[in-house]
Order: structure tokens, then C-alpha cells, then sequence
């Protein structure tokens, strides 16, 4: 993946908020002391309702204008593999190990079949327990200090699922360096529910997962990891990651909360009997408990397309955080523990109570009913990343520079919101990036994607169909924080991609701008599709929820991409 460059001087949108409020947004700053265009400014934001406290923590804080387009005068030739001037880095934050009480896998296990796959970062997630806290993060850090030794085109992060207190699970990790054991360690024996007995859906437990993400970012600014970050995993499965919740977490410090599994993994749990465990993708199987959020539907108990219903639904819950200007992304993982078609088994006269781990795993039979893909064999999660390297993807994931994809839909993307016209090379703002343009700016959508050649996993070449692109308003800050809808936006253009060809181009127009507005996109193989759940006129083509036992993943591909937000001032 283009690992030989660096990448540098490239102009791209701020989007995480930080440092001191605008003086615009400072509404401690009486009218009066304002600059002629700050005031300006301030009376447009306040005409629109979007002046406030809240304000502070979306990009309606971001200074400066947006626009990624310093990169015309770099060699283009640098890197043959870079697209819109970034490597696209592919990986997965989800993976577990033999230190995982389900899990069975070395970490070389999982790393060779992750290169092997095309990955170019992974995350070792095991599990957060008691024994895991007490020896499990020690144990596993000589394994993958051992295999970024021996896999140098691999960036190989340690991490673990929290399990995060009143809510579900969710990825952490940090960046390598000395004292990466060490704030894991601290992380989970103080903020883990299950070791601290916090799992049950009580204010203070919330509270007490608002303190670990705080935690994290405090090792941060203390310098003692170069960056954390933070991601909810599979997080409408069971229903208890409230959206006060995820809009708690996300405010707590957006520099370490950024965002969800938009697809879970256990991908392959959907094939059907008796060529597989004829269950639900991603383990999407059950209903809602007593800790479940009382004012989801029935429906979000399922995958759409094997994607979480937060982020497959046009008008759903993503998009009421999109609404609001807060930095949410999205990311695919394969949330691989025991991989399906494998021959293993775990080592015997294993003791994972005693050791931490269970011994290394040795031939076994072959595992028709394991619901897990082994790392980059179905999920992807794409970074836009100035260089081959550790900060460069934390980086880049922190910035939202990131699509996903399931079994190879597509090779590459480049989105762009552009001033209209503008087609200089690298030019206007990437995917996670705000376009500031003045009030009536015709503003444009360019979409370029390199389509699939080469066969995936399952042997076929896959076809793009149809790619969507998704807009709606920005609100401002929900008076409600359990707010799940975006009543603004829609599906406002479908695209049929043309076969036979090795790339698709699109553009599309917004017109002149004067009000606030995100955009987002999608695409499909078009093999299964129902209007979405907020109706044909939100949503004519949307995924088709996955059917328990007979939902083959490879017969419903899906790409999806973070957004893009467009500030008329």
C-alpha cells in the first residue's frame, strides 16, 4: 500500500475540536468587541439557531477555511498508490487472540492472515476481564512486540474490547511506546465493567465510563502515549448503548471518542445451514432486556446489509449526531475470536483461568459453524493517511478520513466537496473534513471510485451497482440527548455505475449554499435492497434487514463513508 513516502504539507480541514472557541461562538464576547466579519458571522449562526454552548464541541467551532488545496505543486508520481493525495490504508480494529477467554489465535496467527488479506494496521482487542487485567495485557505485549519485528509492513496496535460500564463493548488502543502496557493496565483494572462489577445501566456507571475516556485523554496530554482512541463495537446488538450515552462518551474528549462499528463483525455467522451456523450477521440475534434503551425498535436488533442499524438507517441515529456538527465515524471490523472454515482447536490441557491465554492452537476439524472472517478477509476499514505509520493512521482515523467496505465492493474512493468548478488536483475537502465557503457559493459533490478487478475471498469479482449520496441539515444541538433521528435528511441522488469499466465518476450539485449541510455516501451491489425505514421519500433503496439463518454476506455487499460537512457563512 504505498508504504516507501512520507507525505507532507498537505493543507486538510481541522474537524476535531480543540483549542480556544472562535471568538464568533464565544458568546462571552458581547456583539460589540466583534470584528466586522465576525459579527457577521455571529448573526448567521444565530439566525439559524446554531449560536451556543453545544455549539463548542461540533464543527460550527472549527476555524479556518476548509480547503484541502496545497498539494498541486507535489510530485503526483510520489506514490503511484496514493489517492487524493493520501496513502488509503486498509485495517481492522477488532480482532481477538488466544488472551481472549473465546478466543484461540496467536497474534502472528492473526497478523499473517491480515497481511496476507491486504491489511496494513491491525488492533489486538482481547477481551477485558479480571484475568486479563491482572496478567492477559502483560502477556500478549512480548507477542505483538515480536510480531511487529517480524511483519514491518504491518502496523500491529495493543489494545482491548472494553467493557464499558452501563453499555456495551468498544475498542481502545494506544500508540506503541513504553508505557503502552502500562495505560492499558491502569485503563482496565479502573474503567472496565466487568472487572469493576460496573456493567449494570445506572448513572454512575455512566459516569464512570465518561471518567475512562477522560482518562485516556489525560495520558495523552501527559505525554504518556502519543494518542488513544476510542470506538463502540457492534453497538446496537443488544440495545444498551443509549444515544445520551454515545453523545456522552463523544463530548467526554472527541480527540479519543470518535466513533462506532458501522458494520460488526461475525460476518460469516449469516450463512446458512449446514454450510455454516445458519445464525444472524454479526450475532445480531436477540431483543431487547431490561438494560436496553426502551425507544429502539424491534428492527435495530438486526444488521441491514450487515451493517448496524445506527448507521445503515437514512434519518437514524448517525445521522442525528451528523446533524448536530459532532464528529461521529464509522469503521468495519471482522471481530475475528474463531475463524470460519479454519481446521484449529485450541491447545490442549489449556488453563486461561491460571495462565491469561490458552496454549497455542494445533489442527483441529474444520469449523463450518465459527461465525468469524479472518482480519481483511470481508471487512475493511479504509484511513486516508499522510504516511506508513503509526500516528500518521491513529491520526487519520481521528479525522474521519475513513471508508468501509465488505468483500472487496470497491478498491478506492476519493470524495470531495468542492467550490464549483474546481478540479485542481487534491483539491476541496476529503471525507471528515468541513468546507467553509461564503453564502452563496455553488458548491459540488466529485466522487471518483476505482472499482473492483480482482476477485475477493470467495473467488468473483464484485460489481457496483448503484452509489448514493446522502445530505442533510445541520441542526445544532438536541435539546434531547436521546435523540435518534435526523428528520432533515434523505437520499437526494442514486448513481447506476456503468459496467465494464475499471472506474466510475460522479459529480453532484448542491447549488448555490446558504444553509448548513452535511453529506455522506454508500453504495451497493444492488443484489438486495427495501425502502428504508423512514419511508421511500427519506430512503427509495436502502439495505433489506439480514434474515436470521439465511443471510449469506457475500450476496449483499455495501461501502459506506464518513462525511463531509459544507458551512456557508
Amino acid at each position: 500500500m504505498g508504504h516507501g513516502h512520507t507525505h507532507h504539507h498537505h493543507a486538510h480541514p481541522e474537524h476535531a475540536v480543540g483549542g480556544d472557541l472562535p471568538t464568533a461562538l464565544d458568546t462571552s464576547v458581547p456583539d460589540s468587541e466583534l470584528s466586522p466579519a465576525d459579527l457577521s458571522r455571529r448573526g448567521f449562526l444565530r439566525n439559524a439557531g446554531l449560536l451556543g454552548a453545544g455549539a463548542a464541541a461540533t464543527v460550527l467551532a472549527t476555524p479556518g477555511l476548509a480547503h484541502a488545496n496545497q498539494n498541486e505543486d507535489q510530485d503526483q508520481n510520489q506514490d503511484r498508490r496514493r489517492t487524493g493525495g493520501f496513502q488509503w490504508l486498509a485495517g481492522d480494529h477488532h480482532i481477538h487472540t488466544q488472551h481472549s477467554s473465546d478466543g484461540m489465535y496467536r497474534v502472528i496467527d492473526q497478523a499473517r492472515h491480515a497481511r496476507a488479506n491486504g491489511l496494513d494496521w491491525m488492533v489486538v482487542t482481547d477481551h477485558g476481564s479480571e484475568a486479563h487485567a491482572k496478567i492477559g495485557v502483560e502477556k500478549v505485549n512480548p507477542d505483538i512486540v515480536a510480531t511487529r519485528a517480524q511483519l514491518r509492513d504491518l502496523l500491529v496496535y495493543q489494545g482491548l474490547e472494553w467493557n464499558i460500564p452501563a453499555a456495551e463493548h468498544g475498542t481502545v488502543f494506544v500508540s506503541p511506546g513504553r508505557n503502552e502496557v502500562a495505560v492499558l493496565k491502569e485503563f482496565e483494572n479502573a474503567y472496565d465493567g466487568t472487572v469493576v462489577n460496573a456493567n449494570d445501566p445506572t448513572p454512575a456507571n455512566e459516569a464512570l465510563a465518561i471518567a475512562g475516556i477522560k482518562f485516556l485523554g489525560d495520558a495523552v496530554r501527559r505525554r504518556r502515549v502519543d494518542a488513544a482512541l476510542f470506538l463502540a463495537n457492534h453497538p446496537a446488538r443488544r440495545g444498551v448503548d443509549s444515544p445520551h450515552e454515545i453523545r456522552g462518551w463523544r463530548d467526554a474528549d472527541p480527540s479519543v471518542a470518535i466513533g462506532m462499528e458501522g458494520a460488526p463483525g461475525h460476518q460469516a455467522a449469516g450463512i446458512p445451514k449446514p454450510e455454516g451456523a445458519g445464525g444472524g450477521r454479526g450475532y445480531y440475534e436477540g431483543s431487547p432486556s431490561a438494560a436496553s434503551f426502551p425507544g429502539y425498535p424491534l428492527e435495530s436488533y438486526r444488521t441491514w446489509g450487515g451493517f448496524d442499524w445506527m448507521t445503515s438507517t437514512v434519518g437514524g441515529l448517525w445521522d442525528s449526531l451528523l446533524a448536530e456538527g459532532k464528529a461521529w465515524w464509522i469503521s468495519a471490523n471482522s471481530d475475528s475470536h474463531v475463524n470460519y472454515l479454519d481446521t484449529a482447536m485450541r491447545g490442549p490441557n489449556s488453563d486461561f483461568a491460571a495462565n491469561g491465554r490458552y496454549n497455542d492452537p494445533v489442527h483441529g476439524p474444520l469449523l463450518t459453524t465459527a461465525g468469524d472472517f479472518w482480519p481483511g478477509q470481508y471487512s475493511r476499514t479504509h484511513v486516508g493517511a499522510e504516511s506508513f505509520d503509526y500516528r500518521a493512521v491513529m491520526a487519520g482515523l481521528r479525522a474521519g478520513r475513513v471508508w468501509v467496505d465488505h468483500g472487496g465492493l470497491i478498491s478506492g474512493l476519493d470524495v470531495r466537496a468542492r467550490e464549483a468548478g474546481d478540479r485542481r488536483p487534491n483539491s476541496g475537502t476529503p471525507l471528515g473534513g468541513v468546507l467553509r465557503v461564503r453564502r452563496g457559493t455553488a458548491v459540488e459533490l466529485t466522487i471518483d471510485i476505482d472499482l473492483a478487478t480482482t476477485p475477493n475471498w470467495s473467488q468473483f469479482v464484485p460489481v457496483l451497482a448503484r452509489v448514493d449520496v446522502i445530505a442533510g441539515a445541520v441542526t445544532g444541538p438536541v435539546a434531547d440527548g436521546d435523540t435518534f433521528t435526523a428528520p432533515n435528511t434523505r437520499v437526494v441522488k442514486s448513481f447506476e455505475v456503468t459496467r465494464g469499466s475499471a472506474r466510475a465518476s460522479f459529480t453532484y450539485s448542491f447549488g448555490k449554499v446558504t444553509e448548513p449541510f452535511y453529506v455522506r455516501l454508500r453504495g451497493t451491489d444492488g443484489n438486495r435492497g427495501t425502502p428504508g425505514l423512514m419511508g421511500a421519500g427519506v430512503d427509495p433503496f436502502g439495505p433489506a434487514m439480514d434474515v436470521m439463518g439465511a443471510a449469506d454476506p457475500w450476496t449483499d455487499l455495501w461501502f459506506y463513508a464518513n462525511p463531509i460537512w459544507v458551512l456557508p457563512q
